[in-house]
Order: structure tokens, then sequence, then C-alpha cells
């Protein structure tokens, strides 16, 4: 899951209109930029096997730091209370903490059975992964209705909040369809510095053009 997760953070501009997108966004991304980090650590480990799913070539061996669902529930909590304790913007915490928590229900209906309840516990997965066009179909109708969810709920204040949006969800799919019908990565190392690089160029481009929308409407909450 990959454009899902993105989708994830678009459609909460609409239940939590005052937050960042980039917060929005960080939420369920936030497994994925811990991920990279703790594969450089050492702390997970990730082997890169061709065929291991018809959809990625990747057999995430050792990740419940960063992926179980018990870990996930602690970085919601902590993410949540520092957004809190930040803005007393009630929404928009619990906005994160969905958010957070999400990433694990979507990669458990994607993944094959390597989600981990906790470190060490059982791993769960329903292999949509094992279908191509079943995780395009899934991931493009998700993304297309956060994307319309999002642009649908803010309007662009001048040429940085049109283009920059616009340019943004055009390089998700580019990202998206181009790793998919590429060949598996050279090297973990590879997969982490990748990572940890998308990381730091989408999530302060999302505050840079959601900073330069306005709300279509103003709701209470």
């Amino acid at each position: 899951m990959f454009i899902g997760h993105f989708a994830v953070g678009f459609a909460a501009k609409r239940f939590a209109p005052r937050s960042s997108l980039a917060v929005l966004l960080s939420a369920p991304m936030l497994a994925d930029l811990l991920w990279p980090v703790f594969l450089l650590l050492g702390w997970e480990r990730v082997r890169i096997d061709p065929g291991n799913t018809r959809f990625t070539p990747l057999d995430l061996e050792y990740y419940p730091w960063s992926h179980s669902l018990l870990l996930l529930v602690a970085w919601a909590t902590a993410f949540a209370i520092v957004y809190y304790s930040l803005t007393r913007y009630r929404t928009g915490a619990i906005a994160v903490w969905i958010g957070v928590l999400s990433h694990w229900v979507l990669d458990w209906v994607s993944h094959r059975p390597d989600m981990p309840l906790y470190p060490g516990g059982p791993r769960f997965g329903l292999g949509l992964w094992n279908s191509i066009a079943g995780t395009l179909v899934v991931e493009t109708i998700m993304f297309a209705t956060g994307v319309w969810l999002y642009a649908s709920t803010t309007r662009a204040r001048d040429r940085i909040g049109r283009y920059g949006f616009w340019a943004y969800v055009g390089l998700l799919v580019v990202l998206y369809f181009g790793d998919r019908f590429s060949g598996p990565p050279p090297s973990v190392a590879d997969i982490a510095w990748s990572g940890i690089l998308a990381g730091i160029i989408l999530v302060p481009w999302a505050w840079w053009f959601d900073h330069h929308r306005d709300l279509q409407t103003y709701p209470r909450s």
C-alpha cells in the first residue's frame, strides 16, 4: 500500500480542516517514515525477494517497531498527544490518531501474513498484493477519492496552491506506477535512503501547497 496511505491523509482534511495537510499525511505515513530509519539502524529487516508477492519484490522479514499494531497504537497516541499539546485542536488530534492506526489496517489488507500484532507476536495479512489488478484498482480508487475530498474541501489561493497541489498528485501517481513496473531495488540501503529522501521532500511539499489553499467552507470542527 502506497498511494492508499496518502488517500487517508488527503481525505482527513475534510474531517480536520484546520490541520495542516503535512500533519494529516504524516500520520498514515508514519510507519513508512520510521521504517527506513530503522532499517539503517539494523532494528528491522527486509529482504529483496522477487516473486514474494505478485505486486512487490520485498520479503518484510522483521519490522515490529514501525509496523506492529501494538507499537502503532503507541506511536499514534504519542503523535496525537504532541499534536494536541501544540494546537489544542481536538479534531485534528483524533484525525492524527486514526491516521496512524489506519496504516496497519491497510497493510493488513494488502500484505501477505507479515503484519505483526506486537513484537514477536502472530502476523496477519489478507494478501491483496497477490493480485496486481486488484491492488491497482483498490489503491487508485482510494487515492482518487482522497484527492477529490481534499480538492473539494480547499481551494487554491494562488498558483502555488493550484499547481503545487496537482504537481504533487501527479508525482505520487508517477512514483506509484513507476515503482510497480520497474525492476526490484538494487539493495536494502537503496530502499532505505529512497524512503528517507521521499519523506524529506513530500512532507514539506504538502505543507507548502496546503499553506497556499483556503477552505471551501468553514466547518465548526
